[in-house]
């Protein structure tokens, strides 16, 4: 059960203050993880919350936060970038480590997925990386600001409606997420990863998560997320993930042993569930990365 919950603040890539909540186990962390939510959403989206209480059960303390300009937190989403929420994630890896301890896990749903992909070698400490409904690349997102585009490559920005919500995106931001060398960095990537998709994730195709793995070297696991949506708001599937993240993560993040060797392309890896992650249809959720 969890032991407790802790509202925090720390600074933010921009200057702003980042609102947090650090979740607790009953007993001493076995390990810290830091959890990143998905695009336009936030550290109290349903998904987040779920995965974070449910792992402190495994004695796996979790902190997560709003991105800059998003939730509670300060600044002004337009100025943002995937740049900016990978620094994002630094400083709150900085700020555990000066707090707490340095995370030796990151986990990231949907959008923040990719940023933690793209963040890890920036965080020496970790050990094991956990994506979630992730894009292969940031450029996914050109998709959803679609028919916005001309209007921000003429105008320099424009308002944009994301799940139901209004944000203004500038060119930077597109700019940006086209610049990103991520297929390099998972290739690099320097820590253990596990890759957890729905094969009926209509928003963010299962094929990302066949680029994912197959960029990336051993050791690397595949978990297939059946019939669970991409925000995965079923308690029951946000619980499985967890239980299924925390049961690996113990194989690298949570002993006291010596990690295995990284970056070598010899010996098996891990799939749990179906071996072939396109293996189910799609169902229509209506909601962005």
């Amino acid at each position: 059960m969890i032991g407790r919950s802790e509202h925090l603040e720390f600074p933010g890539s921009h200057g702003a203050l980042l609102a947090a909540r650090l979740d607790l186990p009953e007993a001493p962390p076995r390990a810290y993880a830091l959890l990143a939510h998905c695009f336009t959403c936030g550290k109290d989206a349903l998904a987040s919350a779920r995965i974070s209480r449910a792992l402190t059960e495994f004695g796996i303390a979790v902190l997560r936060f709003d991105f800059t300009g998003l939730g509670k937190s300060g600044g002004e989403f337009a100025n943002t970038n995937f740049s900016s929420n990978m620094e994002d994630l630094e400083f709150a890896a900085d700020f555990l480590r000066e707090r707490y301890a340095a995370p030796s896990i990151l986990i990231g749903h949907s959008l923040g997925g990719t940023a933690v992909l793209a963040v890890t070698h920036r965080i020496p400490e970790v050990r094991a990386v956990v994506t979630i409904g992730a894009p292969a690349d940031p450029d996914h997102l050109s998709h959803l600001l679609r028919e916005s585009r001309a209007e921000i490559e003429a105008s320099g920005e424009a308002e944009v409606v994301l799940a139901g919500r209004t944000f203004r995106v500038r060119r930077q931001f597109l700019t940006d997420i086209a610049a990103q060398p991520q297929a390099e960095r998972i290739r690099e990537l320097g820590a253990a990863l596990l890759v957890m998709h729905s094969p009926a994730d209509s928003i963010v195709a299962v094929d990302n998560a066949r680029r994912i793995y197959e960029a990336a070297r051993h050791p690397k696991s595949f978990v297939a997320l059946d019939g669970a949506d991409h925000l995965l708001t079923s308690p029951a599937d946000a619980a499985y993930a967890a239980a299924i993240l925390a049961t690996w993560a113990g194989r690298y993040a949570l002993t006291a042993d010596e990690p295995l060797p990284i970056g070598t392309d010899t010996g098996p890896s891990t799939i749990l569930g179906p071996a072939d992650p396109e293996s189910t249809g799609d169902v229509d959720l209506g909601v962005p990365a």
